[in-house]
């Protein structure tokens, strides 16, 4: 779980990235350290990380998509064709509105590796390659890419 100390502890280990904040859809940006929050006071934002943040999106997350769950309101076990329209509508969104996006899918081995699971990993893939507009690149190399730019 994400705590007050986790951005100090991933920069002191030599973390370059992170991926587990919310605060985008599609593009990386440096979260800040020490932000201070009270409902009496006006926001004070704290220093910028030197991290980069690939943001997460549920949506985008194989895990509510297709595990069990006993709650009504979070029914999973969805159907591969339900989740590859979720996929590729965002996919496509943030190809055709938003500039140099990077696009988090998070998948897990044990639920994204079953069979028809991985059928719609392989036409999601497709539809990827297919716009012709993407490349598919490990998070450090994309991380180690942004920080070599010159940051404005």
């Amino acid at each position: 779980d994400y705590s007050d100390v986790t951005l100090s502890l991933l920069m002191e280990y030599g973390f370059i990235y992170d991926s587990s904040l919310f605060a985008d859809d599609f593009h990386p940006y440096h979260p800040r350290l020490g932000d201070h929050v009270d409902v009496e006071e006006p926001l004070r934002m704290g220093e910028e990380a030197d991290l980069w943040e690939f943001p997460v999106n549920f949506c985008l997350d194989d895990w509510p998509h297709f595990t069990f769950n006993f709650d009504p309101l979070r029914v999973g076990l969805s159907a591969p064709s339900k989740v590859f329209e979720i996929w590729a509508a965002e996919f496509d969104y943030m190809t055709e509105h938003e500039e140099r996006g990077v696009f988090t899918l998070t998948m897990h081995p044990q639920i994204i590796g079953r069979g028809h699971r991985i059928t719609l990993l392989e036409r999601f893939i497709q539809h990827v390659l297919s716009k012709g507009v993407a490349r598919f690149a490990r998070m450090g190399d994309v991380a180690t890419e942004l920080s070599s730019k010159v940051r404005v």
